[in-house]
């Protein structure tokens, strides 16, 4: 009997899971799951949405369907609520590092996103409170940020709510909102040189600080973006410091004599230079002469090319830089020479097109630094 009543209450436990569990199928609406993400900068943006579809309402869907400025949507607390920016649950938007949203601070963190939909200008709202259920709960005290922008028409009506990243350079992008004939975009700045300042500095403190090519790295970017230099500096001693052999890389002692140049310590930087000479390639003493040529330093130039030359005689590279150094003093006759004698040992179709551009030039007696 306790057996049989055992099975029994095995049983009804066993339905009652069963009925308990949802089969999967399309969101509700048939409203797509979406998600967007990108780095800007060293900043990771991500966009979390459903995408709505258009279905046939071509002109009933700005101003109606997505209702203008903020309304009673009879469900949860809120009178005032705007658009989810999007289907069912709430659209989320993230940012890993503190961003600018049309010129406005936001620190980093995971928002609501909702817009206040108006023909000639839309208010961007950006809540605290991202977890809710759409937009049925907004509350104006939770919002981090609002910003108003300017929707735009479309010529071509796109069936699929999409969320996507346009107009981007190094350290910024614009979002843009499509759906039906209209767009709504903002701009999105990272403060990309301090996040990556930053980023160097957290990293040097671990396992990526017992090599000289992290310290060297991080003091050749400041020197790129000609920022940080004084920092810079004490990076490139520790790319040029024995611990990890940088004091025997060409690389490290340039870096370095750069550095020092741009601070206005020519002395230190002609001395840093002439460390990692000594430790140049072919190739590294012939990019370094060519810098001298557009600092205009000829004769230091000159002498690079020709110490070059004399350590690798008879290749492309170091024939060409007699070529550049005879230019620099005006032989171009001895320049013509020895470009002539560089031309055979040429086989790629652009350079080889390049050098005989070169050539010409030589002859009609133009220098071709």
């Amino acid at each position: 009997m306790r057996n049989q009543f055992l099975v029994i209450l095995l049983c009804l436990v066993s339905s009652i899971c069963v009925q308990g569990q949802s089969l999967t199928t399309l969101p509700s609406g048939g409203n797509k799951k979406a998600t967007v993400s990108e780095q800007v900068g060293l900043t990771d943006i991500t966009i979390q949405y459903s995408r709505p579809a258009v279905k046939g309402r071509e002109g009933k869907i700005w101003g109606a369907l997505v209702y203008e400025g903020f309304g009673d949507l009879g469900f949860g607390n809120s009178k005032g609520a705007p658009w989810r920016a999007g289907a069912n649950e709430n659209t989320t938007i993230s940012f890993s590092n503190p961003v600018k949203i049309e010129g406005q601070p936001i620190p980093a963190g995971t928002y609501g996103f909702f817009i206040a939909y108006y023909p000639n200008e839309c208010i961007l709202i950006f809540s605290k409170n991202h977890n809710s259920w759409g937009s049925y709960y907004y509350n104006e005290a939770e919002d981090a940020l609002r910003v108003k922008v300017t929707p735009q028409s479309l010529d071509k009506s796109v069936e699929w709510l999409q969320y996507a990243f346009t107009n981007q350079s190094e350290s910024a992008a614009a979002i843009t909102l499509s759906w039906e004939k209209l767009s709504i975009s903002f701009r999105v700045e990272t403060d990309y040189v301090n996040d990556q300042l930053n980023m160097f500095r957290q990293e040097l403190r671990t396992e990526k600080g017992f090599a000289w090519q992290g310290w060297e790295q991080a003091a050749q970017w400041c020197l790129q973006h000609n920022t940080n230099l004084e920092q810079a500096l004490l990076w490139s001693d520790s790319a040029t410091g024995k611990s990890f052999g940088g004091d025997q890389q060409f690389a490290t002692w340039n870096t370095k004599s750069q550095i020092l140049e741009k601070l206005g310590k020519s002395n230190e930087a002609a001395q840093a230079i002439q460390k990692g000479l000594p430790f140049a390639g072919m190739n590294d003493m012939h990019q370094y002469a060519r810098t001298l040529i557009q600092q205009k330093k000829t004769k230091e130039a000159v002498a690079a090319f020709k110490a070059n030359f004399k350590k690798f005689p008879g290749t492309y590279t170091t024939l060409m830089g007699m070529a550049r150094a005879a230019s620099a003093e005006g032989d171009y006759k001895a320049s013509l020479k020895y470009a002539q004698q560089a031309l055979p040992l040429v086989t790629e179709i652009n350079t080889r097109n390049s050098m005989l551009g070169i050539i010409e030039k030589l002859k009609a007696g133009k220098d071709i630094n």
